[in-house]
């Protein structure tokens, strides 16, 4: 049976991922980057809603363009607004090889997750199922394949646990983001990762 992790990945500043991350930090496998797998207990309803809630808004940043001869800020700088880095974290769910069936320990995990999506913390977001396989096998039976895997997260959810339709986009990747590109086989690059939307 294919193990079943979570990839934490979020795409928000340095300081705020290691805030969010610090209650799973003992049990979540270090991968290259700033991805995390969580595994066995560390799989909690808390460590889903760290992973997937995104820090407080700070609102827009505000940059100052300046002419490189120097001239008055008056005639020449402009004050533009920035908006924020829209932020994203993920969760990761493995398929055994050329699989789209979810597994029981999957549908355990999977269960986990819809606790967290009906949260109030996360009520107000709608995510990306996004399917991926690894590359064995041609790119479009994996693109094909990826989709099945998105679908068949996004209809657990919904069917299982009445997560809104309108909250979950299944998306395949096929197989052009491996997670392990070491091992092509691993059971990290057969997975479908939930990411946050940000609008």
């Amino acid at each position: 049976m294919s193990p079943f992790h979570f990839e934490l990945r979020p795409r928000w500043p340095a300081a705020l991922a290691a805030a969010a991350l610090c209650a799973a930090s003992a049990a979540a496998l270090a991968q290259p980057g700033d991805t995390r797998l969580l595994r066995g207990r560390a799989v909690t309803t808390q460590n889903v809603l760290e992973a997937l809630t995104p820090p407080p808004s700070h609102g827009a940043s505000r940059s100052l363009k300046v002419t490189p001869d120097g001239s008055t800020p008056s005639s020449t700088a402009v004050a533009q607004m920035q908006p924020a880095k829209k932020p994203s974290a993920s969760l990761l769910i493995t398929f055994e090889t050329n699989s789209a069936v979810l597994l029981p320990r999957s549908k355990e995990q999977l269960d986990v997750v819809a606790a967290a999506l009906r949260n109030d913390r996360l009520k107000d977001f709608s995510f990306d199922v996004e399917g991926h396989a690894d590359p064995r096998g041609s790119s479009e039976g994996n693109r094909a394949l990826s989709q099945e895997r998105a679908e068949s997260v996004r209809s657990y959810l919904v069917g299982t646990h009445g997560v809104a339709e309108s909250r979950l986009r299944a998306i395949g990747k096929g197989d052009a983001e491996l997670l392990n590109t070491r091992n092509i086989a691993a059971p990290e690059n057969r997975r479908v990762t939930i990411v946050t939307v940000m609008q």
